[in-house]
């Protein structure tokens, strides 16, 4: 109970500003569990004025229950309406609030974590949440009803009455220990589910790549196997249900038969009349309804108390750590930074070790080496992607671990390699960085980033919907949109990690013309594979296994760093 509590309290703080609407919905019910109590005592009268031939008030009587039963009518539809305007306003703020939270979660847990583990919280867990008010009222109020015809069963026959209490308190010693099981095997359930349904999210977004790599059988079969196994889980738990609920419905069959019997032996004995025998019985299935009230409202709350927790995971979990950021802000910054003595690994492996430079403002900066030397890593630690092992990272003076996050990262744009394209229309992929874009700076953008003549070329122009992934677009397009989008925040220091590899040589001299016309304006720091497009750098820094083993204009590295020299000599055969 006090966990249910604890998770009802959660839950209230997303439903609470529809107080109005729940306040109608339970008056609502509360009129209905009178009405459900008040029919089975009218329906008793008439099959006692059946019996006595009182057809006069057997026909008064049926039509109050006729005016009865409408009400009742009306009120269900009106508490429908309320509690689901509850539930979608309480299913989009608690969405919306968790999906704030999964965007504050540090990249370590989210490289930790497969996608599934976020779709399932988002979705399933916000539904069970979210309809729990409307659920507890509904089993509530059916087992607020069928103790109030407990009680008239009371009235007519003491004998009969504890029968079915004791009836009631075996079954639901059975359910409770169902429910118990169920609980515990629905925990690895839905974590299973969630492995799966990362696999079929990343099944589906590399289904390209799949066809490419002529992997489709192999894919299918792991996609059968892990399906095959969470169904067969799913099928372990539904027998546990079967097996309970047989004897369940052998107990509730059972307890029928005896209860006839019962009766038969109160009328021999004079203890009951035949009418009132007949009214205990008709009540029997009323109060016989309890259990299945009972089960399914120990369900809900087994459910509910489950999704809260997993939901609770991800505001307070240690497996979903947030990102932490300082309170310091910079409204403007000048563009200078320094690496000191820097350290950092991605699990076990170490990427940076003892990395120490700085960079001055407005100035332009090539990081080169071989694939895997850290150059990549090195943006995403001046982004606070990830957060360093030892060592500082220095910002305009200040350490970025003192900045807020607005600060870094909303004075420093990456244009990484492979720039994920939303499936929007290429206005509203800009928008998504600048909301209060005008026509006039996405245009601007788009022509500095070699892009408006193709746009131009689409059938609705800027309004054209682009696919997941920037699947209709080329990959020189997609990165060129994506140059475009970091144009339009205008931040002073711009990230190119890659940002000219996929394009062929034409394009890429447009951006690097659109880069040089940037010079000096912006800090520039830029990865490139090709060494031929950073030859015009202010300066050039060599890495190699995570260390900077060289620093210097390209001429002078040509002349006094031999590693350098190779790498550039290699390009060039």
């Amino acid at each position: 109970m006090k966990e249910l509590m604890k998770h009802l309290k959660f839950a209230w703080t997303y439903a609470k500003y529809q107080k109005a609407n729940i306040i109608k919905f339970l008056i609502c019910n509360i009129i209905m569990i009178g009405i459900s109590i008040v029919i089975p005592i009218l329906s008793a009268k008439l099959i006692i004025n059946l019996t006595d031939n009182k057809l006069t008030q057997l026909l008064f009587i049926a039509a109050i229950i006729f005016i009865v039963e409408n009400l009742r009518n009306l009120l269900i539809w009106y508490s429908r309406y309320c509690s689901q305007r509850v539930y979608r306003e309480t299913f989009i703020r608690m969405q919306t609030e968790i999906g704030k939270e999964i965007l504050k979660i540090n990249n370590s847990s989210l490289d930790k974590h497969g996608t599934g583990v976020f779709i399932q919280r988002l979705t399933g867990d916000t539904e069970k949440i979210s309809d729990i008010f409307n659920n507890i009222s509904w089993s509530g109020t059916n087992i607020i009803t069928s103790i109030g015809i407990f009680f008239a069963v009371f009235f007519i026959s003491k004998i009969a009455c504890l029968y079915m209490l004791i009836d009631i308190t075996v079954v639901y010693l059975i359910e409770k220990t169902r429910v118990k099981k169920w609980n515990n095997e629905d925990k690895l359930y839905r974590k299973e589910e969630e492995k799966t349904t990362s696999f079929t999210g990343e099944m589906v977004r590399g289904v390209r790549d799949i066809k490419m790599l002529n992997a489709e059988e192999s894919f299918v079969n792991t996609l059968h196997a892990k399906i095959r196994k969470l169904n067969f889980k799913r099928y372990d738990m539904q027998k546990t249900n079967r097996a309970y609920n047989l004897l369940s419905s052998f107990v509730y069959d059972l307890s029928d038969f005896l209860l006839i019997v019962l009766l038969v032996i109160l009328i021999s004995n004079n203890s009951l009349a035949v009418a009132s025998a007949l009214v205990v019985y008709n009540y029997s299935g009323r109060v016989g309804g309890t259990i299945y009230y009972l089960s399914s409202f120990l369900d809900i709350i087994k459910d509910f108390n489950l999704s809260c927790s997993r939901i609770s995971e991800i505001f307070n979990g240690n497996d979903f750590k947030k990102e932490v950021f300082g309170t310091t802000h910079l409204d403007k910054v000048e563009g200078n930074f320094e690496f000191k003595n820097v350290s950092f690994s991605y699990g076990k492996k170490k990427i940076i070790d003892d990395l120490s430079f700085k960079i001055r403002p407005n100035e332009t900066v090539s990081f080169v080496g071989k694939s895997g030397a850290g150059k990549t890593t090195i943006f995403s630690l001046l982004c606070k992607m990830y957060d360093i092992d030892r060592g500082k990272i220095l910002l305009d003076g200040i350490n970025i671990n003192k900045l807020d996050r607005k600060s870094i990262r909303g004075n420093i744009t990456i244009i990484s390699q492979n720039p994920y394209i939303f499936n929007l229309s290429i206005r509203d992929n800009l928008k998504l960085v600048k909301e209060n874009l005008t026509d006039e700076e996405m245009i601007n953008a788009c022509k500095v980033a070699c892009l408006d003549d193709f746009i131009n070329e689409l059938p609705d122009k800027y309004d054209t919907v682009i696919g997941e992934g920037g699947i209709n677009l080329s990959g020189g397009q997609r990165q060129r949109l994506a140059i475009a989008r970091a144009l339009v925040q205008k931040t002073e220091i711009i990230l190119f990690d890659e940002a000219t590899s996929a394009l062929d040589n034409e394009t890429q001299e447009k951006i690097q013309e659109a880069i040089n016309n940037m010079k000096g304006e912006y800090t520039i720091l830029i990865i490139a594979h090709r060494l031929s497009t950073v030859i015009d750098s202010d300066r050039i820094i060599v890495i190699d296994k995570g260390h900077v083993v060289g620093e210097g204009t390209h001429k002078e590295l040509l002349k006094n760093n031999e590693f350098y020299k190779q790498l550039y000599t290699k390009e060039l055969d």
